[in-house]
């Protein structure tokens, strides 16, 4: 009796794991097309199939649930960039890495762009979304300096990662305001001139010739 009561709660713990994960998924999928503007408990609900008011059985309350779909998407981004990080064979590999792993080829639309518009003007309201944008900008600045340092000294990685990501987040602004969208490897060729230019063509030369050092460590995902 003892053993079949262990697995139920095993079982029930499985199920609620599901459950949640379902409801952060459906609110992915709606932040998509939204932002963070048309996330409400309805909806969310509606999206993952699951009667109204459920979400409060598994989460807090929405805000909960929000903070952890903004979390899961952001490491989807970070893996994105983590995965092409260890297949480069070149310390300028992992720089390209970098950038084509922040503009993926089937999310630089408009619909997401203006997700990620909405998520950084909350940021500045909300401490917890505050804190995810800085581990954001933590992890690109890890991922510059695997492929700058120690070629570079410390201000000027500090430097050219802080025009980097100005940059980046100017094409993802644009692609959500402009009369006309972007295409993507438009975007990450005026990223790479940006990178070409502030770096000079000594250092791109040598950073094409340079095996990459170290491992790439795995993203932050906060908390």
């Amino acid at each position: 009796m003892v053993g079949m009561a262990v697995r139920a709660k095993k079982n029930r713990r499985t199920i609620e794991d599901i459950r949640r994960v379902e409801l952060i998924e459906a609110a992915y999928r709606i932040f998509m097309q939204t932002g963070l503007q048309g996330l409400t408990t309805t909806r969310i609900c509606t999206e993952a199939g699951m009667s109204q008011g459920i979400l409060t059985y598994y989460f807090k309350n929405k805000n909960e649930v929000l903070f952890a779909m903004v979390r899961m998407a952001n490491r989807i981004l970070m893996d994105s960039v983590v995965v092409r990080l260890r297949s480069a064979e070149t310390r300028w590999d992992r720089l390209l890495a970098v950038i084509e792993g922040n503009f993926p080829a089937d999310r630089f639309d408009r619909a997401t762009a203006n997700a990620w518009i909405s998520f950084y003007a909350e940021a500045a309201r909300d401490a917890r979304y505050h804190r995810l944008q800085r581990l954001f900008y933590r992890r690109l600045q890890s991922n510059l300096a695997s492929a700058l340092l120690p070629l570079v000294s410390r201000p000027e990685l500090d430097d050219f990662g802080a025009g980097f990501a100005a940059m980046l987040d100017g094409l993802w602004i644009r692609q959500g305001h402009a009369p006309e969208p972007m295409d993507v490897e438009h975007a990450r060729r005026l990223l790479l001139t940006y990178a070409e230019k502030a770096l000079g063509p000594q250092l791109v030369a040598t950073l094409k010739r340079t095996a990459p050092a170290g491992e790439v460590s795995k993203p932050v995902s906060g908390s």
